[in-house]
């Protein structure tokens, strides 16, 4: 069998457009060429593309990989110049479902039982993830004793991830005129307090499994004002908090609703609006343990957010593992390198077809 080029094939995946909700052409041609692949059972559901093996193994290991894109940004087609490939979806994370077909159509003896999951809609809102689609319709395709998620991270395995709430404050004021503003109450100066807590926020910074995570407090929206001579009656402050996996999302909650509670009256609201749970970094598991150790790769803390919390919270340890430089996902620079690629394919090909 000639050598897979996985390189070559980040190349085609590229040429393939598939913004999220657009991912049917990118999973026609994955499944066409998986179902060829006589040691594996493919099954679609949706957009959704599993395909596993069944050899009896003792474990199971799961590499796993959105198929979706953000829109383009003029960057939309696949150019190669030398070693690097430009283009849309190249680091994020075409490169990666280019390692994982090649795996996928070269190893027919494993050493262990595999499943290669590819899915749909992760760059958007989690409640359109494709995982979900998998959880309703066979969540038992998605058993395994180690996943292993192909975002880019330059080749170093970024362990577990924070995870990430969004808070909706909405402070209460009384309207008057401008002209004769202490017969009021000025919703949007009270925000000053506000500020003044997330400003003075000190950032935790836990050590998990020799990782350390930085947690963060930030604000990302402040809306108020009716009018250019009315006193505002209300103003709100949209804010984001990364939670480091050493506590879970109810005891984050807590913390945000104590530090905020001295500034709050009665007729002010806190409001939880979105949240995503954190994972653990799970280099325990004997699997990723002999990867990182035979392959002398560095290991760092997921500082954002990523489908690792999904697996963790069913009980998978789970890793992200991938070719490419995650600062250049989502801009129009975004490229990857023959030799990123290259790299992340053999690491894993020795795992699979070596074992521990």
């Amino acid at each position: 069998m000639t050598e897979p080029n996985p390189f070559e094939m980040t190349s085609t995946l590229v040429a393939i457009p598939s913004v999220s909700f657009e991912e049917s052409a990118i999973v026609d041609f994955l499944q066409e060429r998986l179902d060829r692949v006589p040691w594996l059972e493919t099954t679609r559901i949706g957009d959704n593309l599993i395909a596993r093996t069944e050899m009896g193994k003792d474990q199971r290991l799961l590499l796993g990989g959105h198929t979706d894109t953000v829109p383009a940004n003029n960057n939309l087609e696949a150019r190669i110049e030398g070693e690097t490939l430009w283009g849309l979806g190249s680091a994020d994370m075409k490169g990666g479902l280019a390692v994982m077909l090649s795996l996928a159509e070269s190893i027919s003896s494993p050493a262990f039982d595999m499943t290669y999951l590819f899915y749909a809609r992760e760059e958007v809102a989690a409640e359109h993830s494709g995982l979900k689609d998998i959880v309703g319709e066979n969540p038992g395709l998605l058993n395994a004793d180690l996943a292993l998620l192909g975002e880019p991270t330059s080749g170093t395995v970024e362990a577990g991830c924070q995870g990430t709430m969004r808070f909706l404050l909405e402070l209460k004021g009384q309207r008057a005129h401008t002209a004769r503003p202490w017969m009021g109450v000025n919703a949007v100066h009270r925000l000053d307090k506000a500020l003044e807590v997330l400003n003075g926020y000190e950032e935790r910074k836990p050590v998990i499994e020799g990782c350390e995570y930085r947690e963060a407090l930030q604000a990302v929206r402040i809306e108020g004002g009716v009018a250019g001579n009315v006193v505002p009656d209300k103003a709100t402050l949209t804010f984001n908090h990364r939670v480091a996996p050493d506590r879970d999302l109810e005891e984050a909650e807590s913390f945000i609703r104590n530090i905020f509670s001295s500034m709050l009256t009665s007729d002010d609201e806190l409001k939880l609006v979105d949240s995503a749970p954190p994972a653990k970094p799970g280099l325990s598991n004997p699997m990723l343990a002999s990867m990182i150790g035979k392959h002398d790769l560095q290991v760092r803390a997921k500082l954002g957010w990523t489908d690792v919390a999904f697996f963790d919270q069913r009980g998978i340890p789970a890793a992200n593992f991938g070719p490419g430089d995650a600062t250049l996902a989502h801009t129009q620079e975004e490229r990857i390198t023959k030799p990123a690629v290259d790299s992340c394919y053999l690491v894993l090909k020795s795992l699979i077809e070596n074992g521990l």
